[in-house]
C-alpha cells in the first residue's frame, strides 16, 4: 500500500514537471521606434564613433581640462545624496529579484516541539512522565512545500523583477548624469562669473580714470558739471553690477557645495582662471542613442516588466498545483524521538482552480495589457524627446560657434571705438556723453563675448548629456 502511494505521488510529480514549461502570456519584443539614419542637425563630417573615442566612460567632464572640476565631480559620485538614494533603490530592486527567484524552489522547514499535560482524573499512565496524571509529548518533523511554476507565473515575476532592477540601474545612471551635469554647469558658470568680475573690475578702473579726467576738466572750467555727474553715474552703476556678480558667485558656490554633499558653510571655492575650452563631442547615430541614454533604457526595461505582468495575470485562468511532503515522529519520551521505528511520513499533490470570480481575472489581464500599452507609448515618447534634445543641441552648437565669432569682432570694434572717443574727448572734440555711450557699448560687448563662450560650453554639456554622458548600458552600477 505504501509503495502504491509513493508511486502515485511520484507519477503526479512527473506529470507536473512535464507541463511546467507551458508558460502563458506574450513573449517580450522591444517595440520599434521611428529613428532616422542620422541626425538632421549633425555638422558635416560628424561620423559615427564609439563613445570611448573621446568620452571616458563615466568621466566625460574631463573633456573640459580642469583639474578642480575633476575633483569636484568625483565627490558628486560619492557624496551626492540623490545618487545615494538612487543607489539604495537599486539595491532594493536587486533584493526583490532574489526574493522572486526564491519562489521557484521548495520551502523546507523543521518543526520541533515539546508539551506537558495533566489528566484531571489523577490516574498514572505509567509512562515515566513524572508525577501522577502528567504526560509529556515530544515531536520533530521535516516538511517541504513546493508550487511548481506550471504556467510560468513565478518565472515571469522573476523576469519582471529583474527588468525593474535593470530599470533601477538606469535610474541610478540617470541620477549620476543629472548631478554631474548640474555640477559641471554650475562650476563653469562660477568660473565665467569670476571672469566677468575681473572684466568689470578692470572696466571700473577705466571708468574711475574717466571720472578723474572729467573732474579735472570740470575744475578748470573746460567741461560742464554734467560730464562729472555722468562719470559718477557710470562708476556707481558699474560698482552695483559688480556687487550683483558677487551675489551670483556666492549662490553658485553654495549650489556646488550641496551637489558634493557639503554644507555651504564648510565649502569654499577660491577664484581661479577659467578654461573656456569647448570640447569635441563624439558622434553617434540615432539608433545608438536608444542604447546609450539611461532614461530610454529605464523606460524600455519598465516596458519589459509590464509585458511580464500580462502573463502573470493570464495565469489566473489556470489551476495552481502544489506538492508537499513531511517526515517526522511524535513520542512521549525524548530519547525515542530520533529512533527510526514508528516514523511518520506523508507526500501529497494538490490543485486549486477558480471556478467563478465575476470577471475579476479578465479585468486584471486587461489592466495589465493597458499598462503595457501605456508603457509602450511612454517609451516611444522618451525616445523621440531624446532625439529632439540631440537635434536642439547640435543646432545650438553650430549657431553659437558663429555667434561667438561675431561677438569677438563686435568686442574688438567696441574697444577700438571706446579708445577713439576717449581721445577725442581729451582733445575737446566730443562731449562726455559720447564717451559714456562708447564705454557702455564696449563693456556690453565684452560681457556678451564672455557669455557667448559660456553658452558654447554649456551647450557641449547639454549635448553630452543628451547623448547619454558616456554611460554603458551593459555595465552594472
Amino acid at each position: 500500500m505504501k509503495n502504491n502511494v509513493v508511486a502515485n505521488a511520484v507519477a503526479a510529480l512527473g506529470v507536473t514537471l512535464l507541463i511546467a514549461g507551458c508558460a502563458v502570456g506574450p513573449d517580450y519584443r522591444r517595440p520599434e521606434v521611428a529613428a532616422a539614419a542620422q541626425f538632421k542637425e549633425a555638422p558635416e563630417g560628424w561620423v559615427a564613433a564609439t563613445p570611448a573615442d573621446a568620452v571616458d566612460r563615466g568621466r566625460w567632464w574631463r573633456l573640459f581640462q580642469d583639474a578642480q572640476l575633476d575633483a569636484l565631480a568625483e565627490k558628486v559620485l560619492v557624496d551626492n545624496q540623490n545618487i545615494v538614494a538612487a543607489q539604495a533603490a537599486y539595491q532594493q530592486a536587486r533584493s526583490l529579484v532574489r526574493e522572486q527567484r526564491a519562489g521557484l524552489f521548495p520551502v523546507v522547514s523543521l518543526d520541533v516541539g515539546a508539551s506537558r499535560s495533566r489528566n484531571s482524573g489523577g490516574s498514572n499512565n505509567g509512562d515515566g512522565g513524572g508525577s501522577q496524571g502528567t504526560r509529556n509529548s515530544f515531536q520533530a518533523s521535516i516538511g517541504a512545500d513546493w508550487e511548481p511554476d506550471v504556467w510560468g507565473r513565478l518565472r515571469r515575476a522573476t523576469t519582471a523583477a529583474d527588468a525593474n532592477a535593470q530599470a533601477s540601474a538606469a535610474d541610478l545612471a540617470n541620477a549620476r548624469l543629472s548631478a554631474q551635469g548640474e555640477l559641471v554647469l554650475n562650476y563653469l558658470s562660477l568660473r565665467e562669473t569670476d571672469e566677468e568680475i575681473g572684466l568689470l573690475e578692470r572696466t571700473l578702473q577705466g571708468y574711475e580714470r574717466s571720472l578723474q579726467i572729467a573732474t579735472n576738466r570740470y575744475k578748470v572750467g573746460v567741461a560742464p558739471r554734467s560730464d562729472l555727474l555722468s562719470a559718477q553715474t557710470q562708476v556707481y552703476n558699474a560698482t552695483a553690477d559688480l556687487e550683483g556678480l558677487m551675489l551670483q558667485r556666492d549662490q553658485l558656490e553654495h549650489a556646488i557645495a550641496v551637489l558634493t554633499g557639503r554644507a555651504p558653510a564648510d565649502f569654499d571655492l577660491q577664484p581661479a582662471g577659467w578654461n573656456a575650452v569647448v570640447p569635441e563631442v563624439p558622434a553617434m547615430v540615432p539608433s545608438t542613442l536608444l542604447l546609450r541614454r539611461p532614461d530610454i533604457a529605464s523606460a524600455e526595461r519598465r516596458l519589459a516588466a509590464a509585458n511580464e505582468q500580462i502573463g502573470i495575470q493570464t495565469a489566473g485562468y489556470f489551476p495552481n498545483f502544489g506538492l508537499s511532503a513531511s517526515y517526522g515522529k511524535t513520542t512521549s519520551k525524548l530519547s525515542d524521538l530520533f529512533s527510526t521505528s514508528s516514523m511518520v511520513w506523508s507526500i501529497g499533490v494538490s490543485a486549486a482552480q477558480t471556478l467563478f470570480d465575476a470577471g475579476a481575472t479578465g479585468a486584471r489581464v486587461e489592466q495589465a495589457q493597458g499598462a503595457y500599452d501605456e508603457a509602450v507609448a511612454n517609451y516611444r515618447q522618451v525616445a523621440l524627446t531624446a532625439f529632439q534634445n540631440v537635434e536642439d543641441q547640435l543646432s545650438a552648437q553650430r549657431v553659437l560657434a558663429r555667434q561667438h565669432t561675431l561677438r569677438e569682432q563686435a568686442s574688438t570694434a567696441a574697444d577700438q571705438n571706446e579708445q577713439v572717443v576717449l581721445n577725442q574727448y581729451k582733445a575737446g572734440q566730443v562731449s562726455f556723453t559720447e564717451v559714456v555711450v562708447a564705454q557702455a557699448s564696449a563693456l556690453s560687448a565684452r560681457r556678451a563675448l564672455v557669455q557667448a563662450a559660456l553658452d558654447r560650453q554649456t551647450t557641449a554639456v547639454a549635448l553630452i548629456q543628451a547623448l547619454g554622458g558616456g554611460w554603458d548600458g551593459n555595465a552594472e552600477p
